[in-house]
């Protein structure tokens, strides 16, 4: 018998999936927010800055119960979606909500650093010449702003493997269902005999972290030499 059961195998390949789609889910949100703060000036900028780095300071039980007061059969937006036979919580689902959640802001923030970084006479010269702001944004601002999207992607991709709080709220710990790694190792943890799984599990997850941070910081200094 190796050191994994069926379950923790399914607990490690869950945890992947979610961090996986809420970072690929995120990123075009997190593009379009980054645009608007770094370039559209508007009333009440600052009162939609506190909010975008909310998730960031509230415990992660905190966000987890508001979305599930938001995506219950009882919430506004769940009530809506179970009347057409949807349903959010206590599913896979959920759980990439509550990543996608609680790491937004780190993507924002990166990609936000990176697109106000960028010489301003670049746009300029780009606007001057009849181009559209989409068509600076495509050929101008994205392309300039790789870096932190690469480098928002990893950092909430890390923080999704790691997301416990707001998943075991909306999302539950069921497995094989909804149970990521950082549940599976909270099981463990509380069960008799469960230490040696729990350090295992503990084990894989700071592997899949370091390499995420690897790659973070192997891809930066990739493309800062390239600049």
């Amino acid at each position: 018998m190796g050191p994994f059961t069926p379950a923790d195998i399914d607990a490690i390949r869950l945890s992947a999936k979610v961090a996986v789609a809420a970072t690929v889910v995120s990123l075009p949100f997190g593009i379009a927010v980054a645009y608007v703060m770094s370039y559209l000036p508007f009333r009440g900028k600052t009162l939609v800055e506190a909010f975008l780095n909310l998730p960031l300071t509230l415990p992660p039980v905190v966000i987890g119960y508001l979305l599930l007061l938001l995506l219950g059969k009882k919430g506004w937006l769940g009530g809506m979606l179970n009347e057409v036979g949807i349903r959010i919580i206590f599913t896979w689902y959920a759980a990439v909500i509550a990543s996608a959640v609680v790491g937004f802001p780190l993507l924002v923030r990166s990609i936000r650093i990176a697109m106000e970084s960028i010489d301003e006479r670049l746009i300029q010269a780009s606007r001057s010449l009849g181009a559209h702001w989409y068509d600076t944004l495509l050929t101008v601002i994205l392309p300039l702003s790789l870096r932190g999207i690469v480098a928002g992607s990893s950092l909430m991709f890390g923080r999704s493997l790691g997301e416990f709080g707001a998943t075991i709220i909306i999302a539950g710990n069921i497995p094989g269902v909804t149970q990521t790694m950082p549940l599976a190792i909270y099981e463990y943890a509380g069960s008799p005999g469960g230490e040696q799984a729990a350090l295992t599990l503990c084990l894989v997850s700071a592997g899949l972290s370091l390499a995420v941070l690897f790659v973070h910081e192997y891809v930066g200094r990739r493309m800062m030499r390239r600049d």
